[in-house]
């Protein structure tokens, strides 16, 4: 895929909004101008009324067809407070599409999601393709944070969720669930510890893993540095922005803090 995408800035409606966890909110929005142009696993950049920083989203899904992107929310601070205040009906001002996205490859061979909490999100579109050749696991707090669970199952992907206090699903890492037997290709994103454990996975089975490092953005923009964090080609140790050379990365490129 080229680095260099074409975006839009544009004024999206709001076509439905709905909470399915607390704190957290799933929009649809009419996005026309790109839904056509989007990649799974790269992300938009909302203005928030009131702030200077745009925030980054990741999307969730997309359809060219109906020129709709759908985005979920979750409240962390002031800015995306801000952002669930919005209703049906209103308009997100959007830069979008933005990042570098997943190489999905062959559709047809088995594939492996790895999601934990809001890093859930920019996996449906990824796994939508695979359909039954896509094994998901799913990692969240408890059975009141699960979201989309059933969105992979509607897609035909085989579901399996882990909770940390064992409310639904099995108790434990979501990373406790991965086979090697359930894909010839990784895709995942969540915090850190998990991103690394997979790609520890990945590294010891062999099988080729895209991580998506989205949550470790601040400005979107490759402004302000602060997602910057070290990777390694060749040999060889580099600076790379996680909005601007991401966010998605090969999970051998990846240089974790006690690494260096």
């Amino acid at each position: 895929m080229g680095d260099a995408m074409k975006y839009y800035r544009e004024s999206c409606e709001i076509l439905y909004k709905r909470e399915p966890a607390k704190g957290i909110f799933d929009l649809i929005v009419d996005a026309e101008k790109f839904a056509g142009e989007v990649r799974p696993g790269q992300f938009v950049h909302v203005l928030v009324p009131g702030k200077t920083l745009r925030r980054p989203i990741s999307v969730c899904d997309f359809d060219a067809e109906t020129g709709i992107i759908r985005l979920v929310i979750q409240i962390r601070g002031e800015g995306t407070e801000i952002l669930s205040k919005k209703r049906i009906g209103d308009t997100l001002d959007l830069i979008a599409p933005l990042g570098r996205g997943f190489d999905l490859g062959d559709t047809g061979r088995k594939a492996l999601f790895v999601g934990g909490g809001i890093g859930t999100p920019p996996l449906l579109a990824a796994a939508k393709p695979f359909g039954k050749n896509a094994t998901v696991l799913l990692g969240f707090r408890n059975q009141d944070s699960i979201i989309l669970a059933r969105d992979f199952a509607l897609a035909g992907c085989r579901v399996f969720v882990a909770t940390d206090d064992g409310s639904m699903g099995y108790r434990g890492l979501v990373t406790d669930l991965m086979k090697p037997e359930d894909g010839r290709a990784v895709f995942a994103c969540g915090p850190a510890p998990m991103l690394k454990k997979v790609g520890r996975f990945a590294e010891e089975t062999g099988i080729p893993c895209q991580i998506s490092l989205e949550q470790r953005m601040a400005c979107g923009i490759g402004a302000c540095l602060g997602c910057s964090f070290r990777i390694r080609k060749g040999g060889r140790e580099s600076y790379a922005r996680v909005c601007s050379d991401g966010p998605v990365f090969d999970s051998r490129e990846v240089v974790w803090e006690e690494e260096r």
